[in-house]
């Protein structure tokens, strides 16, 4: 009897689960046993080899010449899905990076099992793409062409929340009602939803979802508002021209703190447009330093630095931050207020989406027994504090914040697919 992958495909990291009929969901060991794999390729120059997770982060803060590719999810939906990438004398359309990657994951997934597996639950945001339906039905089916092409023959979408509120609904002992909130690498998705021992046991619990709602913000972005507003201004982001007529561009500032587009500043096109703005810059001793990033191809390692600092803010008042690369230094404190600051709309948009979730399912705030949060973005103060506020007298279930939805996810594809299909 083979099972069904349940698997959760996420922007900074990825999972796979797996129900048995002997045992509950688990998930597979994907990389020197952990079940996280980070969503990322290497693709290395010098050993013409594509090295995945971890051991992709390795070679690229190695040194290795090669090309790191990292939040591909972000892209699926985009106009840049249509585009593709030169790796040596090779060019990749993102849809087929995409399927490289998980192709891998599958490989390890039934190496573990040591079997194959062809069904498949994927989790997906509740929007792909915000406000546009044509673009998120795109994204769907983009990503399952990738999955499809990896030999999985039966596959199903669930929404990641969803998923998250079934692993959680293992440990309820009488019924409530549960927001779920999954704020992941790159989308935010609400699901209002009843959970109880006995609507477990349910296969159709569409009347029990009262509501969805997702917003295209994720922590990718914050990583993003972040360097913006901290850290490209010590590389001249904000300064003027030297004849004071005008703002430094802002576009390279933007693709360097965005992890899926850094790539776009090494073409040998973007550097010499660099080269001309420090002629012009008032401040050309700070777009020195920037060129220098570009052109050491330092742009996902300060990203990296960043996304560090973003985490360390989570338990301190402050952080000093400070990279340094061969001719570029960059120092700067930045202080949970100044996290805050950077996140404020994001944290606006977050809670008004939340308030449509309510609306949707015809509840309002004191109606909600439980806030269960997944995702690793739920662990942001600022943020925790506006659901605090927003929920006062819920209780806060912090779940498996990496694996909630990958359990999940597996406890539907056996619904789905059964023990044998």
């Amino acid at each position: 009897m083979s099972p069904a992958f349940g698997l959760d495909f996420g922007t900074s990291n990825s999972t796979v689960g797996v129900s048995t009929h002997n045992g509950g969901p688990r998930l597979l060991p994907l990389e020197g046993g952990r079940p996280t794999l980070p969503s990322i390729l290497f693709f290395g120059f010098e050993d013409d080899l594509i090295h995945f997770g971890r051991a992709g982060v390795t070679q690229y803060l190695s040194g290795a010449e090669g090309r790191l590719m990292r939040s591909l999810k972000s892209v699926l939906g985009t106009s840049l899905i249509g585009d593709t990438t030169r790796i040596k004398a090779k060019r990749y359309a993102f849809v087929d990076i995409i399927g490289l990657f998980i192709a891998e994951v599958k490989r390890r997934a039934e190496t573990e099992l040591d079997q194959g597996v062809d069904a498949v639950v994927v989790g997906r945001p509740v929007q792909f793409v915000d406000d546009d339906p044509a673009a998120d039905g795109q994204a769907q089916a983009q990503l399952e062409k990738a999955v499809r092409a990896q030999g999985f023959r039966h596959i199903d979408f669930q929404y990641e929340p969803i998923a998250a509120a079934l692993d959680y609904e293992r440990q309820v002992t009488d019924e409530k009602l549960a927001l779920i909130v999954d704020l992941g690498g790159g989308t935010s998705d609400f699901s209002v939803v009843r959970v109880s021992p006995e609507r477990a046991r349910a296969a159709d619990r569409g009347g029990d979802i009262l509501a969805t709602a997702g917003v295209h913000i994720g922590g990718t972005d914050f990583d993003r508002l972040l360097s913006m507003s901290k850290v490209m201004p010590e590389l001249g982001l904000g300064t003027m021209t030297r004849d004071k007529k005008r703002n430094l561009p802002v576009a390279p500032y933007y693709d360097m703190s965005t992890w899926h587009r850094v790539n776009r500043l090494y073409d040998a096109k973007s550097i010499r447009d660099l080269h001309s703005t420090v002629r012009e810059a008032a401040r050309p001793e700070l777009v020195e330093q920037f060129v220098a990033l570009v052109e050491d191809r330092q742009g996902h390692r300060l990203l990296g630095a960043v996304e560090d600092g973003k985490i360390a803010l989570s338990d301190a008042d402050q952080v000093q931050f400070l990279f340094e690369a061969r001719d570029a230094r960059v120092q700067t404190e930045i202080t949970a207020e100044d996290l805050a600051g950077a996140l404020a709309a994001s944290v606006e948009r977050i809670a008004t989406t939340i308030g449509e979730t309510l609306r949707q399912a015809g509840v309002g705030p004191e109606a909600i027994d439980s806030l269960i949060l997944t995702g690793g973005s739920t662990q942001v103060p600022v943020i925790v504090r506006r659901l605090e506020a927003l929920f006062p007298d819920a209780e806060m279930v912090r779940t498996d914040v990496l694996g909630s939805v990958g359990l999940g996810l597996a406890m539907d594809a056996a619904r789905k697919f059964g023990p044998s299909h």
